[in-house]
Formats: structure tokens, C-alpha cells, sequence
């Protein structure tokens, strides 16, 4: 078992900027891709980035430049770092973990953190 432990997230204006962080126990942290996805109202949870075991970064078209995932293995913690904020960014945020290398659809997820609400106001 993983457990994920999720803190930041908030209300922001557009254009400013707020991080994720997702803090990991229960298992080798090292050994697991880390990934986040949100899901709007109304809609079905989406891949947003992902990021394997060795460190290689993947993101949705809609935030490549804007956000960036990272992970610390000494601290058991994946961080997803977002700049640029839209309103279509609104969602809430989940982050997870899986044993594939890398993770980009829901059914890939192994476990999941307990969400966090992120609001971008016009």
C-alpha cells in the first residue's frame, strides 16, 4: 500500500502561480512513476503530468510550459509547480502513484491522493 498526502492548492488570480506538493508512505517512493490529473466539474478526471522513476517528465499539450512536475526521493515527495494559471485550469487536483513507468491515463493509476481543490479567477 501507497499512501499520498496532498497539501497546497488554493484560490489564485489568473496568471499567478501555486504548488502541489504530495507527500508519499508506506512503500519505496523511488520504485513508483508519480503522476498528477485533475478533474473539472462536470467532467472525467485528466492526465495533466506524469514523471517515471528515473525522472523523465511528460505533460498534457494545454500546460506544457507553464507547469512543471518534479520529485524529491529523499523526501518522498512529488511537487507539481504551476505558473500562468487560467481559469480552465480550475479543477480539483489528484495526484498518484502506479508501478508502470509512466502513467497518463486514470486506469494506470495504482493509488491516488485525496484531491485538492485549485480555483483561477478572471
Amino acid at each position: 500500500q501507497v499512501q499520498l498526502l496532498q497539501s497546497g492548492g488554493g484560490l489564485v488570480q489568473a496568471g499567478g502561480s501555486l504548488t502541489l506538493s504530495c507527500a508519499a508512505s508506506g512503500r519505496t517512493f523511488s520504485n513508483y512513476a508519480m503522476a498528477w490529473f485533475r478533474q473539472a466539474p462536470g467532467k472525467e478526471r485528466a492526465f495533466v503530468a506524469t514523471i517515471s522513476r528515473t525522472g523523465t517528465t511528460f505533460y498534457v499539450d494545454s500546460v506544457k510550459g507553464r507547469f512543471t512536475i518534479s520529485r524529491d526521493n529523499a523526501k518522498n515527495t512529488v511537487y507539481l509547480q504551476m505558473n500562468s494559471l487560467k481559469p480552465e485550469d480550475t479543477a480539483v487536483y489528484y495526484c498518484a502513484a502506479g508501478a508502470r513507468e509512466i502513467m497518463v491515463h486514470p486506469r494506470q493509476v495504482g493509488y491516488w491522493g485525496q484531491g485538492t481543490q485549485v480555483t483561477v479567477s478572471s
